[in-house]
């Protein structure tokens, strides 16, 4: 008894998908990206669309099934669109600039704080404020930002350090005198 996703992956114009039995690869205009497919779960292609199945109804072919049709989903969207990060670092002082096409922070430590860019991975400045970080991988572009935001987190009492756009960080009172 199979079962089928209920929301298929449309395949878009300049995009091919190859299956093996164990592997997807997805290759665009942006790049080429697999990912291996549990064997219980099967991958097809049929008329311009992908279709993930599950052999039965138990949770953990279900859960298996979503997990493989939302990284298909982001394999095809991350060829043709792309994903980004945004990270804004708050405090004086606190800026990132790039050398070459890595980027360099400077965070009140002693020295400044160098992250080389994965193959893949390539970071915008546009303001010595913000960071933004893009790439065809959903998950590559996620753990450098999450590698960046760790340098400095930012800090509950004056909200000083690296967050996420869009963060809240929830403020403490200092002490009272």
């Amino acid at each position: 008894m199979s079962r089928i996703g209920r929301a298929p992956i449309p395949i878009p114009a300049g995009v091919s998908v190859s299956i093996a039995p164990d592997r997807v690869t997805v290759k665009g205009p942006g790049g080429e990206l697999h990912e291996r497919v549990h064997p219980d779960i099967s991958v097809r292609e049929q008329e311009g669309t992908l279709y993930v199945e599950r052999p039965s109804d138990r949770k953990d072919h279900r859960s298996l099934h979503g997990l493989t049709r939302t990284l298909v989903a982001n394999m095809v969207r991350g060829v043709t669109e792309g994903f980004r990060k945004e990270l804004e670092i708050q405090g004086v002082g606190y800026r990132a600039q790039l050398k070459g096409r890595d980027l360099e922070l400077a965070l009140g430590y002693s020295h400044p704080v160098s992250v080389p860019a994965p193959q893949g991975i390539e970071f915008e400045v546009p303001t010595p404020t913000r960071v933004i970080i893009k790439g065809i991988s959903r998950q590559q572009v996620g753990e450098v930002a999450a590698f960046i935001r760790k340098q400095r987190p930012a800090e509950p009492y004056k909200g000083k350090g690296i967050r996420y756009e869009g963060e809240y960080v929830a403020r403490k009172v200092g002490k009272r005198a």
